[in-house]
């Protein structure tokens, strides 16, 4: 019951240190990164196993992490309210072309970022974005403004 225990508290105590790192540590992780999170993985095993080296207490250890994943996942999906705060968000890092800023700052990303993602999905300059938004997983997605809509069909939808 000790390494149950202890798994749950670990299994917060990582889910609160994922949430405080924000996205973009998540969607781009340098190699650094990848290896303190390797190393981290350790720690998290010494802490919830202790001295125990056993099958029994390793998948006692497991079992209650998917347990609290699932119980997470299973929240996230039955309460809109909780999602947002279990997995965050989308906001918003561009609007017409123009960076918003406080978003970049929130979330420690920078404009070379913003740009390398830009070329990736094909886009060329800033001011062909007209929205770019940062996914909860850490994903970033740009919409390019339409160039060939008209007037009219902005206010009154598609024609047809």
């Amino acid at each position: 019951m000790d390494i149950v225990l202890r798994a749950t508290v670990m299994f917060f105590i990582l889910f609160l240190l994922i949430r405080l790192l924000g996205k973009r540590e998540l969607g781009q992780m340098t190699p650094f990164e990848f290896v303190v999170l390797v190393v981290l993985g350790d720690l998290i095993q010494q802490g919830v196993t202790h001295n125990d080296f056993s099958l029994t207490g390793a998948t006692l250890a497991i079992c209650t992490f998917a347990f609290w994943a699932l119980v997470l996942s299973w929240t996230a999906y039955l309460y809109p309210r909780a999602k947002d705060l279990l997995e965050g968000t989308p906001r918003v890092i561009v609007r017409d072309g123009e960076i918003v800023t406080e978003n970049l700052r929130r979330d420690r990303l920078t404009r070379d970022e913003i740009l390398s993602e830009m070329r990736l999905a094909g886009i060329g300059r800033m001011s062909e974005v007209a929205w770019a938004i940062l996914e909860p997983q850490g994903k970033m997605s740009f919409i390019k403004k339409d160039d060939q809509a008209s007037p009219q069909q902005d206010q009154d939808g598609p024609a047809g």
